[in-house]
C-alpha cells in the first residue's frame, strides 16, 4: 500500500544576510530611513538577528554608504574610457555628479545631517577608508599600466582626492550639498597632473 506524504506546515525560511542587506540598501537609495527594526519586520527577522549581522544601525548605514560608494566609483572608471591622469579625472567628475544627484543621499543629509556627515567623512569609520582604497586602487592600475606615474604616492593621491571631494561636495553649515563638482574637477585635474589635457579637449569642443 502507498503511504501518502503529508506536507510539514510552519514558518518560512527565514531571510538572509544578504536579504536583509540588499532592503536596507534599496531603502536608502529611495530616500527612505534605514530602519532596522522595520527591516527586520519586514523579513520576518528578530532585531537581535539584524544586530548580530550588522551590529548597531550606524554600522548598517555606513557598510550600505561604502559598498555603493565602492562599487559606483568603480562602474564610472569602467565606464569611462581613455588612460592616465584625464581617465581618473573624468571618473571621479562622473562619480562626483551622480553623487550629488542621489535621492538617498540627500534624503539623509536632510533627515540626519550630523549623523551622515560623521560617517561619510570620519577617518575611522567605514566610508572614507574604504572610498580611499578604491581610489589608490584605481591609481595604481594606471600606474602598473604605464599610463600614469606621479612624484607622490598613491596613498597620498587618494587620499587627498577623496578629501577634497568631501570638502566640495559637502556643506557642514546647511543640510544638503554644494555640488561645486567643476571646481573640483579643475583641482583634481590639478592634482593628478591632467590640467594641461582637459584644457586640450576643452578647446577642441570649443572648436
Amino acid at each position: 500500500m502507498t503511504q501518502t506524504v503529508t506536507p510539514r506546515l510552519g514558518r518560512p525560511a527565514a531571510a538572509t544576510k544578504e536579504q536583509a542587506f540588499a532592503l536596507a540598501r534599496a531603502r536608502y537609495l529611495e530616500g527612505r530611513r534605514v530602519d532596522v527594526q522595520e527591516i527586520a519586520r519586514e523579513l520576518g527577522l528578530a532585531r537581535t538577528t539584524m544586530q548580530r549581522w550588522f551590529g548597531p544601525r550606524d554600522d548598517l548605514l555606513a557598510t550600505v554608504l561604502a559598498t555603493l560608494a565602492e562599487e559606483r566609483m568603480l562602474a564610472h572608471r569602467q565606464a569611462t574610457e581613455g588612460e592616465g591622469a584625464t581617465v581618473l579625472v573624468e571618473a571621479l567628475y562622473r562619480y562626483n555628479r551622480e553623487l550629488i544627484a542621489s535621492v538617498g543621499l540627500r534624503a539623509l543629509l536632510a533627515r540626519e545631517q550630523e549623523r551622515a556627515l560623521r560617517l561619510l567623512t570620519s577617518s575611522d569609520g567605514l566610508v572614507q577608508p574604504r572610498l580611499i582604497a578604491t581610489m589608490e586602487r584605481l591609481i595604481d592600475a594606471e600606474i602598473e599600466a604605464g599610463a600614469f606615474s606621479s612624484s607622490v604616492a598613491s596613498s597620498t593621491l587618494a587620499y587627498a582626492i577623496v578629501r577634497l571631494g568631501e570638502a566640495f561636495i559637502y556643506n557642514d553649515a546647511a543640510v544638503g550639498i554644494r555640488g561645486e563638482i567643476d571646481r573640483l574637477r579643475d583641482v583634481h585635474a590639478a592634482l593628478l597632473g591632467a590640467a594641461h589635457a582637459l584644457a586640450g579637449q576643452a578647446e577642441q569642443q570649443r572648436g
